[in-house]
């Protein structure tokens, strides 16, 4: 490819993403990050770019991070073992302050300065900061699996205050309950409780799967509500992906503009998302 044409095909990419970027100015994007997205040094850098680029244009990015397997690691190292019920991580006193010490403490941090680093400013906060997430003790099939938390309620008030001061919101998915007791919370639940508090026009979910894929296992480019309910239905949504894709419903039901579940294993993933036509993940609309 000559360098004349290299610089034409760049010219095509802006001028198919100009129309997105105009549209998403001064809206709110809640992106849930985690899985590989976190884990590659690659993609941990194209996901900073992609967030400063989005702060920078106008719209206004917020993270909300998991880090499920740097507990599982630290829990190993101490000699503790993990337990899970339905995907969720029994959390007893003692685990849940190893949770607490990498959700809010290593992993945000973490991620505060990736996106310092790549020439923005972010500001790590917990869900436990200004009651911003309140929850009640979840009962999995009514079995008591310790301090894991289900969102009842969000109050914005300190996310909206971080971001109209310029900053990037980083959440670790952290709760309070009514007397003060922390909760452990699964991530893509926060997202998208955060997201329909704050009528975000997009929620992200950066996954280690392509996207939602159809019965041959292809990848499928957008599901209306209707069309994600038959196919939850049908059993070809399946497994892992259903929680994911009823996080997605909950939220566009709830205000959201549209829901993505994207391959968090594509450098700028985000990017390619939100600013080209076809997109690299699932988009599910109303």
């Amino acid at each position: 490819m000559s360098a004349m044409q290299a610089a034409i095909d760049k010219a095509r990419v802006l001028i198919e993403a100009l129309p997105y970027m105009r549209r998403f100015v001064g809206k709110t994007i809640v992106i849930k990050y985690g899985g590989a997205a976190m884990k590659d040094a690659a993609l941990r850098a194209s996901f900073a770019v992609d967030v400063v680029l989005l702060k920078q244009i106008g719209v206004r990015p917020v993270i909300v991070h998991g880090g499920g397997p740097q507990i599982g690691a630290l829990l190993e190292r101490l000699g503790r073992r993990s337990t899970f019920v339905d995907g969720l991580r029994v959390t007893d006193d003692e685990t849940m302050e190893v949770v607490e010490m990498v959700l809010g403490g290593t992993v945000n941090r973490e991620i505060v300065d990736l996106v310092q680093r790549g020439g923005g400013q972010a500001v790590g906060l917990t869900g436990s900061d200004g009651g911003l997430l309140r929850v009640k003790r979840r009962l999995q099939d009514g079995q008591d699996i310790g301090r894991v938390g289900e969102v009842v309620g969000v109050d914005p008030g300190v996310l909206e205050a971080v971001t109209e001061k310029g900053f990037v919101p980083v959440v670790a998915p952290i709760g309070v309950g009514e007397e003060g007791l922390t909760f452990n919370v699964n991530a893509d639940e926060a997202a998208g409780a955060i997201a329909q508090a704050l009528r975000a026009e997009k929620l992200i979910l950066l996954t280690d799967v392509t996207g939602v894929l159809d019965a041959d296992g292809q990848l499928i480019g957008s599901l209306s509500r209707e069309q994600a309910h038959e196919q939850i239905a049908s059993g070809v949504i399946r497994g892992g992906m259903i929680p994911k894709v009823e996080c997605c419903l909950a939220a566009i039901q709830g205000g959201v503009g549209r829901a993505h579940v994207v391959d968090g294993r594509v450098q700028h993933a985000v990017l390619l998302e939100i600013f080209t036509d076809r997109g690299v993940g699932t988009l599910l609309t109303r």
